[in-house]
């Protein structure tokens, strides 16, 4: 492999304008093609396998037209202290809100509270009920526009009124905290390089990267039902990998210069070996992402592929885009060891020849291994103490800073009819073929009236063929709570004895049931995910490190630090600690995709900086080096681009933490923390000490295993022996 990435560097550098036009124009097309396409709206959302969804299908089936996926809103009255909602002047109020909410296109029916039951016992708080035709991120602006104007005309006549539901909705937004993030990162590509030049390259590149990314999902994003956010991780993803993998190339190009080659032959080499640990390390992130769709969750599966897709182009970019870049900027990138001005020009000069941080930090390391390790593994352990109190949950209307109007809709209604309203659950009974279907309706309406935790049962709303009908279930605890999740399985099982009975599907669905399923699903495949990534992470590993001990450590470390980053984020996000400083209005359970996310996500990323870094060891003992010095090698070449990449990876992924999408800024959140701990603990810390206790059995790999194991050859062995055999040739030419 070495070899022929080697040949492919030195091509892009001879060739330099024909590589960069074909980026451009791949760049102006994606550009195009994204101009030109509807804009992105909410991805359907689908949990193939589950009842939830099973009873989703019948509803769309049975009941045509219900607009059962369409955006719904809860416009809530609350009468002025002292007085009624069933006063003559607020119900006149309410009835004319309502006919205003009924004349938008897009409204496919509006519940009025004074014949639909919507107003609490104390008389003090009404809701209508607004459903549409359409998704919230369909809707047009104009109804949103009639939807608030609505509302504040009855603010303007005495009542308080918020509005819930998805129909306000908006597309997610990231916040200046991005541009932060990446500046962060150009301060450090500057203070690395010592050159803007030299550091504008990365950034370049992976804007570039990012660029046709997001440009190509956003083209595909109606096609292919993704959805908004799918475009936001991507580019958070596709960015902080981008950066990195150019960063590690261009390092190696200017020690490669230090080394007296000239510019062609630095690309090359450069090319040859960062290269392949740029290639392998992307194959780890790629498979982590697409390894996703094990869970079989369309959203998600959809999520990792685009991110996966934006990796690719990185790795791509890394490979070609950089040397010729590295071709059109000449000695204006200086050797390695060489200071030059900011802009890339000016009289060099020498770096004092003495150990860098990297030497002297993994000197100390080799010398005091067992006290490092130890103190690494307890200090995550310690901060992984928080996970063991995760709680898992999907977002709703509840977790919602106090300042939206959604939430303080959210509080307006578990006030005035308690905390379960919020969350109903939709019982569908499936009658099709049974002798008497209002008897089995009642039947079950009967049976779920019986358990612990219901404050309400409606009767049963057959569809016109009277063969399935829906029951609206209020329980008495708050959508997210144990006790609701408690009541979903009791109705399920009430469901199996009524099926046992009259033959009878009773199926439980609604946002809540959805809820449950989808946080089932996720843990069930958690385990098989792990086994499939970290397999074939681990297979790969293998081959690249040629050692069973080495990829093994790499995927204990992963477990720490994942766990440790999973702590930090209940700490924060679950506890409250430090929320004010990360801008968490409101605390609750955990994203139920969070634990998978993060762990597909940060095991890609941990496996970068094994690569990058061990990579290093291994070229100096495959050299000759003995373990403890190949060490400190690996630290004396890699640890300061390492860091540099870490950094720039934590700043970009802290950007994320300004978006107005919860889901994204608990991601953002949560890679930042893990890249700290993994880059920092695990990799910087807890590898050179393992491999300082391990010697040479770090290195051992059975010699049947040796034999069959393709040599991809990602120390560039091949590149050092054509090397030699070319400066012996030259000997006798100069004899």
């Amino acid at each position: 492999m070495a070899t022929f990435l080697y040949r492919l560097g030195r091509f892009a550098f001879r060739r330099r304008h024909l590589v960069a036009l074909i980026w451009v124009a791949l760049l102006a097309l994606a550009g195009i093609g994204a101009a030109g396409a509807p804009a992105a709206g909410n991805s359907s959302f689908s949990i193939p396998g589950t009842e939830a969804q099973k009873a989703f299908d019948l509803l769309e089936e049975r009941f045509p037209g219900s607009s059962a996926d369409g955006a719904t809103a809860r416009v809530v009255f609350k009468a002025p202290a002292g007085e009624k909602m069933t006063d003559a002047d607020h119900e006149a109020t309410v009835r004319k809100t309502v006919d205003e909410l009924s004349d938008g296109s897009e409204v496919a029916r509006v519940t009025d509270p004074y014949q639909g039951g919507g107003v609490s016992q104390d008389g003090a708080i009404a809701y209508a009920s607004v459903s549409y035709k359409v998704s919230g991120m369909e809707l047009e602006d104009s109804s949103r526009d009639a939807l608030e104007g609505a509302a504040e005309d009855a603010r303007d006549a005495g009542l308080t009124v918020e509005i819930g539901g998805d129909a306000l909705q908006a597309v997610p937004h990231t916040g200046s905290a991005e541009i932060i993030g990446i500046g962060v990162a150009a301060v450090v590509l500057v203070i690395t390089f010592g050159s803007l030049l030299a550091a504008g390259l990365p950034l370049l590149t992976a804007v570039i990267g990012v660029g046709i990314g997001v440009a190509s999902i956003t083209a595909l994003a109606s096609t292919l039902d993704l959805g908004s956010t799918t475009s936001i991780l991507a580019s958070m993803i596709g960015l902080a990998v981008g950066i990195d993998y150019a960063l590690f190339v261009v390092s190696r190009y200017r020690a490669e210069l230090a080394e007296g080659r000239g510019r062609e032959e630095a690309a090359g080499r450069a090319v040859g070996t960062a290269g392949s640990a740029v290639v392998f390390a992307g194959l780890t992130v790629v498979i982590a992402l697409v390894g996703l769709s094990v869970v079989n969750i369309p959203m998600l599966t959809k999520m990792g592929i685009a991110a996966a897709g934006t990796v690719a182009l990185a790795v791509l970019i890394a490979l070609t885009l950089i040397p010729a870049l590295l071709g059109y900027a000449g000695r204006r990138v200086r050797p390695a060891g060489e200071k030059s001005r900011l802009f890339g020009g000016g009289r060099a000069a020498k770096r004092p020849q003495r150990p860098n941080m990297g030497t002297r930090w993994a000197s100390f390391v080799v010398r005091r291994p067992l006290a490092v390790l130890l103190l690494g593994v307890v200090g995550l352990g310690a901060a992984a103490v928080p996970a063991a109190s995760l709680e898992l949950g999907l977002p709703d209307d509840g977790s919602q800073p106090t300042s939206t109007t959604q939430r303080r809709a959210y509080d307006l209604l578990s006030e005035g009819f308690g905390p379960g309203f919020n969350g109903p659950l939709v019982v569908v009974v499936d009658a099709e073929g049974s002798d008497d279907p209002q008897a089995v309706f009642q039947r079950a309406a009967d049976d779920i009236k019986g358990l612990d935790n219901v404050v309400n049962v409606a009767p049963a709303t057959p569809n016109k063929a009277s063969d399935t009908a829906t029951i609206t279930v209020v329980p008495d605890s708050k959508p997210s709570s144990v006790t609701t999740e408690d009541l979903v399985h009791d109705i399920r099982d009430t469901g199996a004895d009524v099926k046992a009975d009259t033959g009878a599907d009773v199926l439980v669905t609604g946002s809540t049931a959805m809820n449950i399923d989808v946080s089932q699903k996720l843990n069930d495949a958690l385990v098989p995910y792990l086994v499939l990534v970290v397999g074939l992470a681990f297979l790969l590993l293998i081959v690249v490190f040629r050692s069973i001990l080495v990829p093994l450590k790499a995927a204990l470390g992963f477990l720490l630090s994942v766990l440790a980053a999973l702590g930090a984020v209940v700490a924060v996000y679950q506890w409250g600690w430090l929320s004010g400083l990360m801008g968490v209005e409101e605390t609750g359970p955990i994203m139920s995709m969070m634990p998978i996310f993060m762990v597909g996500v940060v095991f890609g990323l941990a496996m970068d900086y094994e690569v990058f870094l061990v990579t290093r060891m291994r070229e100096a003992h495959v050299h000759g080096e003995k373990p403890a010095q190949a060490v400190v090698t690996g630290f004396k070449y890699s640890a300061r681009v390492v860091t540099a990449a870490a950094v720039i990876m934590m700043a970009v992924f802290s950007g994320f933490i300004g978006s107005s999408e919860q889901m994204v800024k608990m991601i953002g959140f949560g890679l930042a923390v893990a890249v700290l701990f993994d880059a920092f603990v695990v990799r910087m810390a807890i590898v050179p000490a393992v491999l300082a206790l391990l010697g040479d059995k770090a290195w051992w790999l059975p010699k049947w295993l040796d034999r069959i194991l393709p040599d991809v050859d990602v120390e560039g062995e091949a590149l050092r022996m054509e090397g030699d055999r070319q400066d012996e040739d030259r000997e006798p030419a100069r004899a």
